[in-house]
């Protein structure tokens, strides 16, 4: 006969969800590594959200140049 598996307790359930919820499992050189899951804002990736919410002052002050997009704006020279 085989061993009948013991159920969770609730504590155990909510640490696994935490688990779950906090780290994904990936294949480095063959092996299954668990790693942290990328951080993400209304379930898209942080520099994402920024680059679509954030005006052009908030990039100049943080030192995100990179995404300032040229021409556009209401102070863009003409």
């Amino acid at each position: 006969m085989a061993k009948q598996k013991k159920k969770l307790t609730p504590a155990q359930k909510a640490a696994k969800e935490e688990r779950k919820r906090k780290f994904m499992f990936v294949f480095v050189n063959g092996k299954q590594v668990r790693v942290r899951r990328p951080e993400r804002i209304d379930g898209i990736d942080v520099d994402e959200f920024i680059r679509r919410n954030a005006d052009p002052i908030w990039l100049h002050q943080n030192g995100m140049h990179e995404f300032i997009e040229a021409g556009l704006g209401p102070y863009a020279p003409l």
